[in-house]
């Protein structure tokens, strides 16, 4: 394959991956809710980031760092959110 297809491939996942991200954590933000979100398939997500960052080797490439590394930030970032309104909605239902 010609080596100018496999870096555009490569961009693929460093664009996608995190633009998901960013609009799920935008969709959070703008509604001020978590309903539908599930933390343990953004904590899975995250996980799988850091695996496939570690797994491809290449640490310091711009499309890993932003794509995997800095998506598994992200998606911890959310899972972050959904705890922390879960347990703030579960203490003013009890009050």
């Amino acid at each position: 394959m010609p080596p100018n297809i496999v870096t555009w491939m490569g961009w693929l996942p460093g664009i996608i991956i995190p633009t998901a991200t960013v609009i799920q954590l935008i969709k959070i933000f703008r509604s001020h809710h978590v309903e539908g979100v599930s933390w343990f398939s953004w904590f899975l997500f995250g996980i799988a980031n850091l695996g496939l960052y570690v797994y491809t080797e290449k640490y310091l490439e711009i499309q890993s760092l932003v794509g995997l590394l800095g998506s598994a930030v992200l998606d911890f970032v959310i899972v972050w959110l959904v705890l922390r309104k879960t347990r703030l909605l579960a203490r003013t239902s009890l009050d």
